[in-house]
């Protein structure tokens, strides 16, 4: 899946679209690529002089990338519903991500119960784990409007 697919089923956009491709999916399990550049907003202040992505904006990266996988997976239309973060468990983040780097995200969603789904994240760049979470989200279904 590139770009544009990308922009079809997530509504995130600049600064805040962080997946530049999908690189692999399967049926529980997304691979995902951002490409890390020093042109990225946040690196203005995040920091100057030492640019590291912030961690939140990892989280971030992997939250979009499970959505990617449930609406794809389940032929949602986008513009139906939003997915939201109702609990994030477990993260850890182990190493810095810093202006070149390609940050790989890999979502396995472990479950659905209702409107939540499990799932269980890891980013890595060059083989290593930047950040790894557990996360639980919400579809929630946008209000139809006469």
């Amino acid at each position: 899946m590139k770009i544009a697919e990308i922009k079809a089923l997530l509504p995130h956009r600049y600064p805040f679209l962080l997946v530049d491709r999908v690189l692999e999916q399967r049926e529980n399990n997304i691979t995902c690529l951002k490409n890390v550049t020093v042109n990225e907003e946040f690196f203005n202040g995040h920091f100057p002089g030492e640019p590291i992505m912030p961690g939140v904006l990892q989280v971030e990266a992997l939250a979009q990338t499970g959505c990617l996988l449930y609406l794809s997976q389940h032929n949602l239309n986008p513009d139906d519903y939003t997915i939201v973060f109702s609990a994030i468990n477990n993260c850890k983040f182990r190493r810095p991500v810093v202006p070149g780097d390609q940050l790989i995200m890999n979502v396995e969603i472990t479950g659905t119960k209702r409107q939540f789904i499990t799932m269980k994240s890891v980013a890595s760049v060059d083989g290593q784990v930047t950040c790894q979470l557990e996360a639980t989200a919400a579809l929630i279904p946008k209000q139809q409007t006469v």
